[in-house]
């Protein structure tokens, strides 16, 4: 130390005593409680609590019966790892295994024992009713905390990609076109096989018949058989289509005859059970449609949110193929009392949800309604008067309050969800497939939005 300054020795001296001991090696005979690996606050923590103490399992729990084989890992674990991991937008069964080894917050939740994607992704699909269900649960605590108020609610609806693509669809114009040259293909082979028969025998040799169909023609049978069964059943949707549409109309012919009043104008044609020809039908998702953005078209989905203004809780949740918005606001509204007993104050919408009908569901609900009536492309007053009573009364009404419109609310209740949803949190396509399975996704989703609330008043 001869050759250093005193100031050299003094920062040496320092620094030699002041690294903590980096104990990689050391075991660890006594570890500490996993619960200790977060703190007390934490997300995690308050997720393990809330299903150990107040969620109702009891229809997962009660369908398992059979005590052979391994033991299955404790379904409270289950919920709470998947109820976590969509807080934390982890979708993906694989991600969520591979957190659960790599994740300090995961490993406190399985104890350090981890399941592996498959298990994880078995107890999904087996139990994924069951754990929609818990939607309403989560919901009725944050009531309960006072997240809920019901003065103000926000309606909104958002696109989501399905889990497939859009060039995996068909129109049914070009399924007719397709299946025909399928089946021309298929039965040349078949016809060329008939008659080469004995000269195939030969080629092949005992092993074969020489009849057998080449991997080529197999998989044109089995594309063939695909495009028939979508053909169907877009048949089958315009069948229905069409006596829905014949019963409206004759339904209105009895009412037209018992009030004595005559139709105006022709006759209309009877309505074609007839797909038309652009009707498409996606062979990966079949009950996903082709859905407008502004970004373009997608394969996807219409997920519905009806949000309350206090807190930005989701109190009502919904999902439909459909483009449209119209037939979602009754229904949101409704559930909105099913699940908590009474109906909001007030609801806001945009123009998507404007209709005569709906605006009378709602009077009839009691329920302030602040719809948008869209925008008038030629304000003179002649132009505005387009629409029904209610439709021009509600025109008036938003005119009428202006920047002090409630509507105004709309916008920073319920869009800031969805923001949550796709942007914070990384939710922007499903993972399931079929109508059934996605609306329970998209339950679970709204459901882990719900908890990231309550944990924050927790």
């Amino acid at each position: 130390m001869a050759g250093f300054s005193i100031t050299s020795r003094i920062l040496f001296g320092i620094m030699s005593k002041h690294f903590r001991p980096w104990k990689i090696d050391q075991p660890q005979l006594l570890p500490p409680s996993v619960e200790d690996f977060v703190p007390d606050k934490h997300v995690a923590r308050f997720v393990v609590s809330l299903v150990r103490e107040s969620l109702d399992l009891g229809e997962i729990t009660g369908s398992y019966t059979s005590s052979l084989g391994q033991p299955p890992f404790d379904p409270r674990l289950m919920a709470a790892l998947l109820l976590y991991a969509y807080t934390q937008g982890l979708y993906s069964s694989r991600r969520i295994a591979k957190a659960c080894i790599e994740r300090v917050d995961f490993m406190m939740i399985v104890a350090l024992d981890p399941p592996d994607f498959r298990t994880i992704s078995d107890f999904r699909k087996r139990h994924l009713k069951a754990l929609a269900g818990l939607f309403v649960q989560v919901l009725r605590l944050a009531a309960k905390a006072g997240l809920v108020k019901l003065g103000h609610v926000a309606l909104d609806g958002t696109k989501l990609k399905a889990s497939a693509s859009k060039h995996k669809a068909m129109s049914y114009e070009r399924m007719k076109k397709r299946e025909a040259e399928l089946q021309a293909e298929v039965d040349r082979w078949l016809e060329a096989a008939e008659a080469a028969d004995a000269a195939e025998d030969k080629a092949f040799g005992g092993s074969k018949r020489g009849d057998e169909m080449p991997d080529w023609v197999a998989d044109k049978q089995k594309r063939l058989e695909t495009i028939r069964q979508a053909k169907a059943a877009l048949e089958a949707e315009a069948k229905a289509a069409a006596d829905e549409k014949a019963r409206a109309q004759a339904e209105a012919e009895e009412k037209r005859a018992r009030e004595g009043r005559k139709r105006p104008g022709r006759k209309p044609a009877p309505p074609s059970d007839e797909p038309e020809a652009k009707a498409q039908r996606n062979f990966t998702d079949p009950d996903s449609r082709v859905l407008l953005t502004k970004d373009g078209y997608i394969q996807g989905y219409n997920a519905q949110a009806a949000v309350d203004g206090a807190h930005q809780i989701i109190v009502a949740q919904g999902l439909t193929p459909s483009m449209s918005d119209h037939a979602q606001l009754v229904p949101l509204l409704d559930e909105v009392k099913t699940n908590l007993g009474k109906m909001p104050k007030q609801a806001s919408a945009d123009s998507g949800y404007l209709s005569e009908a709906n605006l009378a569901a709602l009077n009839e609900r009691g329920v302030g309604a602040y719809i948008a009536t869209g925008r008038a492309k030629h304000p003179a007053d002649i132009k505005r008067k387009v629409g029904g009573p209610l439709t021009q009364a509600m025109r008036r009404k938003l005119k009428r309050a202006g920047w002090r419109s409630r509507y105004r609310l709309r916008k920073q209740i319920v869009e800031p969800v969805f923001g949550q949803i796709k942007q914070a949190r990384g939710f922007r396509q499903f993972l399931l497939r079929g109508i059934d399975a996605v609306r329970a996704e998209w339950t679970m989703i709204c459901t882990a939005h719900n908890l990231l609330k309550l944990a924050k008043v927790a």
